[in-house]
């Protein structure tokens, strides 16, 4: 058995909300380059082939039958950007300092400094109090020290992003994406990516809730792509 390997994973506030409020177990990724699946020989008894990137981790060929039977060969080939089960992942996510120290670089913070979460206001003491909140800072930039979320990976596979719509299990794949499922009265629930209360603008349909929030982070050409996408799930353990 391989040792678990730990990386970096950026997430938005209203994900990170979601994941510290037990919402969020699943997320979806692009897959990146060569690694999707394409028709190469359509006569041929495996006509579908996924060409890895050259790299010494993810650099591989196979083939399929179908599109799914070589995107499932590509998943099974513990090929994920992100990991495997048993990997941790720590979350980056947007963030800020004392405004004393807004023209320090983050590699150049103390790992002393309090850190402030704007995702739920929560602030990281280590002894001495913020004195005023700085400027924000993108997660992209969050170091490794300041993370305060760590998530272990309990599975992943290769699908299409707009797979499982009629499925029977399709509301519990996409609420563990982390919509909000909202009580309306007389039995009823809708869907929203953002809000959590009753009220316009919620949808009867969780797939458009799911469509909405994938939207709004990847943007509607995205969406209409229906590309491959990596479902990484998760859960989150102590840091």
């Amino acid at each position: 058995m391989s040792q678990a390997k730990e990386r970096p994973i950026l997430f938005s506030v209203p994900m990170v909300r979601a994941i510290l409020n037990g919402q969020k177990t699943v997320t979806r990724r692009p897959v990146k380059g060569d690694q999707i699946p394409r028709l190469e020989y359509p006569d041929s008894a495996e006509p579908w082939v996924a060409v890895g990137q050259h790299h010494p981790r993810y650099g591989f060929v196979v083939h399929g039958r179908t599109e799914q039977e070589c995107a499932e060969k590509v998943g099974e080939l513990g090929a994920c950007p992100f990991g495997e089960p048993g990997d941790r992942l720590w979350v980056r996510e947007a963030w800020l300092a004392d405004a004393q120290l807004d023209s320090i670089a983050p590699r150049d913070l103390s790992q002393g400094e309090p850190i402030m979460y704007p995702a739920d206001g929560c602030v990281r003491q280590t002894g001495c109090s913020m004195v005023s909140q700085g400027r924000g800072r993108p997660s992209i930039h969050m170091p490794r020290w300041a993370s305060r979320i760590l998530l272990e990976i309990t599975a992943v596979r290769v699908e299409r992003l707009q797979d499982g719509e009629g499925e029977t299990d399709f509301e519990s794949r996409y609420v563990a994406e982390g919509i909000h499922r909202i009580h309306h009265g007389d039995g009823e629930y809708y869907y929203h990516p953002f809000k959590s209360e009753p009220g316009p603008g919620n949808w009867a349909d969780p797939f458009d809730a799911w469509r909405e929030l994938w939207i709004s982070i990847n943007g509607a050409d995205s969406w209409n792509a229906n590309p491959w996408v990596w479902v990484v799930e998760f859960k989150r353990i102590e840091p």
